[in-house]
C-alpha cells in the first residue's frame, strides 16, 4: 500500500499476545499506544485478559447463535 502512496491509518492485530510474558506484553502495548498517539487507529482482537485490562475502549462480540451476534461498546476506566 505504501508503494501506491496510500496512507495506512488503521492497524488491526489478531491475537498472538497469549504467548507473551508480562514484560513483552507491556513493551508491545507501549508501541501500540505510540502508534495511536501518532494518529493511527489500532484495533486488537484478543481473548487475553491482561491485554483486555489495558485497553480502555472495547467492542465486545456476543454470539447469539444461528450466525447472529450482538455487539456492545464499553469504555473501561483505570483508576
Amino acid at each position: 500500500m505504501r508503494r501506491n502512496r496510500l496512507p495506512i491509518e488503521t492497524l488491526l492485530l489478531d491475537e498472538g499476545f497469549g504467548t507473551f510474558d508480562r514484560h513483552s506484553l507491556d513493551a508491545d502495548i507501549g508501541v501500540l499506544e505510540q502508534l495511536h498517539q501518532n494518529g493511527y487507529r489500532v484495533g486488537i482482537i484478543s481473548h487475553v485478559e491482561l491485554l483486555q485490562e489495558q485497553i480502555t475502549a472495547q467492542i465486545e462480540v456476543h454470539p447469539l447463535g444461528g450466525g447472529v451476534s450482538e455487539l456492545s461498546v464499553r469504555s473501561v476506566c483505570h483508576v
